[in-house]
């Protein structure tokens, strides 16, 4: 039934005259296209200088690392599909590719949003708990990485298994969790997904961070830096971050949480065709301002970015000069424990 629902979604949109135009379909491809290769190549040169300059492979930065990971598999993926069903006007590939293009998704939509988490704690930890974040190891973060890769395979798996579906949006030209069908199956699920992964992650977030900022004030009000070796710039440099990434979290995926609130209690039906495309375009948009944060806030990966690009020779800054998000000094190779 879903297999006859997705080869003929198109003709009975259009005969119905209903969601978008071809000419909105094409803006959107035309967007989507655009913010593909730029989230492609700005976190290709992420991993680039990850791995040329060894000052960066702290255990921090891995984190970074495979936040990057993330992004690209999205952008490799998700954005070329759902570009080439906009051009097409409807869903291109058929009910397996619908299904694999949702669980991949959701798959790394949820993985992200685990690492984001992951370092805010991070942050947290070494900034405001500086005695606990000396101690933490490698297998701590190694643990971090992979409980974020695992939740997100673990949502990502579930509709598959019966718990809610996958099916076209109604726009046709992507796929993801069927919010028309609101029934128990539905409604438990994307309450206990936006519990575990927006609400969840947010306060931890909001907590990691707002104690962060409260820790470099009062180290700036008492001129104290015996345990964070950083000056003023550097301080504010954490802020920044700190501030940017959960923000920029909340606008990525707050239309579409509010999407899904609004199809579990209210009639989905009643939903926006430019509401519908939206929230999952901003979640994607992720992809790309990702690596512009790390390049605002990090004044190091800052200088290797640019010698990369003018294919310079970098210079390693000394670790004894902590950046922000160079605090950990746990480096990969140690294989401290």
């Amino acid at each position: 039934m879903l297999r006859n629902n997705l080869g003929n979604s198109s003709e009975s949109r259009n005969e119905d005259g209903s969601i978008f135009s071809q000419t909105e379909h094409n803006i959107v491809a035309t967007y989507l296209i655009m913010a593909g290769m730029i989230s492609i190549l700005s976190n290709m040169i992420v991993l680039g200088i990850f791995i040329k300059h060894k000052e960066l492979r702290t255990c921090t930065n891995a984190l970074i690392v495979n936040l990057a990971v993330t992004d690209i598999g999205v952008s490799s993926i998700g954005y070329p599909m759902s570009a080439a069903s906009d051009l097409n006007g409807s869903w291109k590939f058929g009910y397996a590719g619908c299904q694999i293009y949702a669980v991949l998704n959701i798959f790394f939509g949820m993985a992200s949003i685990g690492l984001l988490t992951a370092v805010a704690m991070d942050r947290y930890l070494t900034l405001c708990c500086s005695h606990t974040g000396r101690r933490i190891t490698t297998n701590t973060y190694i643990s971090m990485i992979l409980g974020a890769w695992t939740n997100g395979l673990f949502w990502a798996l579930m509709p598959l298994t019966g718990w809610a579906s996958y099916a076209p949006d109604p726009t046709g030209a992507t796929c993801t969790i069927n919010w028309r069908k609101n029934d128990t199956s539905f409604i438990s699920f994307t309450m206990t997904v936006v519990a575990v992964n927006f609400i969840a992650p947010l306060t931890v977030m909001s907590y990691c961070y707002y104690h962060v900022s409260r820790t470099i004030k009062g180290h700036t009000a008492s001129n104290c830096t015996e345990d964070l070796d950083r000056d003023w710039s550097d301080q504010v440099d954490v802020t920044k971050m700190s501030v940017i990434m959960i923000f920029m979290f909340l606008v990525a995926w707050s239309p579409y949480s509010i999407v899904c609130f609004w199809a579990s209690f209210g009639d989905p039906k009643k939903i926006p065709p430019s509401v519908a495309i939206i929230a999952p375009l901003f979640a994607k948009s992720s992809t790309f301002y990702n690596p512009c944060i790390y390049v605002v806030a990090n004044k190091k990966f800052r200088k290797a970015m640019f010698a990369m690009l003018k294919c310079q020779t970098h210079q390693a800054t000394p670790m004894t000069s902590v950046l922000p998000m160079d605090v950990s000094q746990n480096p990969l190779a140690s294989g401290r424990n």
